[in-house]
């Protein structure tokens, strides 16, 4: 179903009219200690808030909804560390459709909760040893169920830039023209989707991708102009950004929008979530904060400059977010 074909602005609109009346039109916030802190103006686009707790239900489901409908009540698989997982589970059970979620044994439990309390049924895999992609494709050939990728798509891509085209639009409400827009990566659906829609609606800003360190395979592969991986046995507490490596989608389109990319340690993730449970009153999971992270730990220049940095998500068990906010 169109797996190679690239993701365009026409799909993003598309998926925005789809997505409207379904999605959350999250809020793009604005603090004046944020703003002071950093010498610029610093909006924040709070996916935090949007249905499952992250962006992911936007490109979950636009894909459900182009899947045929008899296709589609065969029910959908997907593999997910958690958000994707939600998002898929939730957009099923609006269609009513059943899901399969392949998720690792070592996801938060939140998230794994969350799942089945959205109907779904969870498949639990050990990620060292065993490929959740050879675990959902056989789930998907015994049941005849349509594999939802998370992020590799141009479906998903699409619904996933529906996140840019908001930006958009309450930027020109709040009378402001961002410098730099700073997008977590995973996979690189969001950030892919953002490029697209952002190289239309305002050319001029940048895109960067924020990922954690040890998991910097997009920034390393923009500076070499091909698709690396990540190497095994690195770790990091942003479990939702944990991707061996980009999509060839995913990394085509952010590098023929010049998107370049930072990354970020455990530290300074932990300070950003706590500095928005502190100051901004909001819960980030850790992989929703790299993009936070990048601005209070200094990686880009902020003074009078606006810059945009998304709020992936807000996923977090109650033990590990206590514990980030104890050690930072």
């Amino acid at each position: 179903m169109t797996e190679h074909v690239p993701p365009t602005l026409g799909g993003i609109t598309a998926a925005a009219e789809r997505l409207s009346g379904v999605a959350v039109r999250t809020p793009l916030l604005e603090s004046p200690a944020l703003n002071a802190r950093t010498a610029g103006r610093v909006l924040l686009k709070a996916e935090t808030l949007q249905r499952t707790g992250s962006f992911k239900f936007r490109g979950a489901y636009n894909f459900l909804d182009q899947i045929p409908p008899a296709a589609r009540a065969r029910g959908v698989v997907a593999y997910s560390s958690g958000n994707h997982a939600q998002g898929v589970a939730a957009a099923a059970e609006i269609f009513g459709v059943p899901a399969t979620i392949v998720m690792p044994a070592d996801a938060p439990r939140t998230k794994v909760d969350n799942t089945r309390g959205y109907g779904a049924d969870v498949v639990a895999y050990d990620r060292q040893t065993e490929s959740r992609e050879d675990i959902a494709a056989a789930v998907a050939d015994k049941s005849g169920a349509t594999l939802v990728p998370p992020f590799n798509h141009p479906w998903t891509i699409e619904g996933q830039g529906t996140v840019r085209l908001e930006i958009a639009a309450q930027c020109m409400e709040q009378h402001a023209t961002p410098d730099e827009v700073l997008v977590c990566c995973g996979g690189g659906g969001l950030t892919a989707g953002i490029a697209i829609a952002l190289s239309d609606r305002v050319p001029s800003s940048r895109v960067r991708a924020v990922e954690p360190v040890g998991f910097d395979d997009a920034k390393r592969s923009f500076a070499a102009g091909q698709r690396l991986s990540n190497e095994t046995g690195a770790t990091s507490i942003c479990d939702a950004l944990l991707s061996p490596s980009t999509g060839d989608l995913t990394f085509a389109a952010m590098h023929a929008h010049d998107v370049t990319g930072i990354s970020v340690d455990d530290d300074q993730v932990r300070a950003a979530m706590t500095y928005a449970w502190r100051t901004l009153k909001l819960v980030l999971e850790p992989g929703g904060a790299v993009a936070l992270a990048a601005i209070l730990s200094g990686k880009i220049e902020t003074k009078d400059r606006t810059i945009v940095a998304v709020l992936s998500g807000g996923n977090v068990d109650a033990a590990l977010f206590n514990a980030c906010i104890e050690n930072a």
